[in-house]
């Protein structure tokens, strides 16, 4: 790197992508810092552990000193996106530049809004709801400085998540978390519509082979993930590896909106019912045919992972 420095920074390193980051670094046996603000993450042995405020440019710049690649894992609260999202983003771009680091954003697919074809990186940002355009202003941000020469950017996208870790997706706790405890798993939206989702394990994957290859500079890349499925496929594995009947329910959007009466983070949810109403499915090509193949985790084995975590959680 041009540092000269082999540290690999990971910011909101107690969160679900941050986390498996970390992971997946300490696998490839690189040097660590995981930086978290609410307190120390756990971490394996050997990690460098910072706790300090990224919102800030003074705390973005002590987080990211000294590092070669620095991956933007953090994220506000769902609800809160769009006023504290981009001054985030801002203060942690300039904290790696001002440490000379490349900088790797965890980015989604918000941007493109409503599709009608599997999804590309070439896509028109299209978005027309404020979690959309937040994820667009700050993706275009990103790649401008890239240009402008202040730093190297990539931004790796992924799909709705699971995994371990993986609480606050759309399929954490409403639906492993309350599987493995024996309540009703609550799918939002139909179940017969195919939907692309990432294993956080192989997002992270993803994420670290565009920080360490010069190639993935200056663009935006879409991390392969296993085939699409649907709902019903999806809990038929899930319950499958329970060993015991389904137990689910699907929640229509008229349902979504009357909970989202009371519940800001369901109410949420409205802005992307295009996602959980018709087909949601990533081309991953572009990744492929760059840095080759990045097996994606089977459903199957993906799930029986997840499941395992949230019972010792639930434990």
């Amino acid at each position: 790197m041009s540092t000269g420095s082999d540290l690999h920074v990971v910011l909101g390193a107690g969160g679900a992508v941050g986390g498996a980051v970390v992971d997946e670094l300490v696998a490839r046996g690189r040097r660590v810092r995981a930086v978290n603000r609410s307190g120390a993450p756990t971490v394996p042995d050997g990690v460098e552990v910072h706790r300090g405020d990224i919102t800030t440019a003074d705390g973005a710049g002590a987080a990211c000193a000294g590092g070669a690649v620095v991956y933007h894992c953090a994220a506000p609260a769902y609800t809160r996106w769009a006023s504290e999202f981009p001054p985030m983003t801002d203060a942690i771009r300039r904290g790696a530049a001002a440490a000379g680091a490349k900088l790797v954003f965890a980015d989604n697919l918000y941007m493109y809004g409503p599709v009608s074809a599997p999804m590309t990186e070439d896509m028109p940002y299209a978005a027309g709801f404020p979690k959309g355009r937040v994820r667009a202003e700050m993706a275009r941000s990103l790649l401008a400085a890239h240009e402008a020469g202040e730093l190297r950017v990539a931004l790796g996208r992924a799909s709705d998540y699971y995994g371990p870790r993986g609480v606050n997706s759309t399929v954490g706790e409403t639906v492993f978390g309350a599987a493995v405890q024996g309540r009703v798993a609550r799918w939002v939206g139909p179940l017969d519509q195919p939907h692309s989702f990432s294993y956080l394990p192989d997002f992270a994957r993803g994420l670290v082979v565009l920080g360490e290859d010069a190639r993935a500079d200056g663009h935006a890349w879409h991390i392969p993930t296993a085939e699409p499925v649907t709902g019903r496929q999806f809990l038929d594995l899930l319950f499958a590896e329970l060993g015991r009947p389904d137990k689910s329910a699907a929640v229509g959007h008229t349902l979504q909106r009357v909970l989202g009466l009371v519940n800001p983070t369901v109410r949420a949810l409205g802005e992307t019912w295009y996602q959980r109403d018709r087909p949601f499915v990533v081309d991953a090509g572009r990744f492929t045919e760059t840095f080759g193949p990045l097996p994606a985790t089977a459903h199957a084995e993906a799930i029986a992972a997840t499941v395992a975590w949230f019972r010792g959680a639930h434990a």
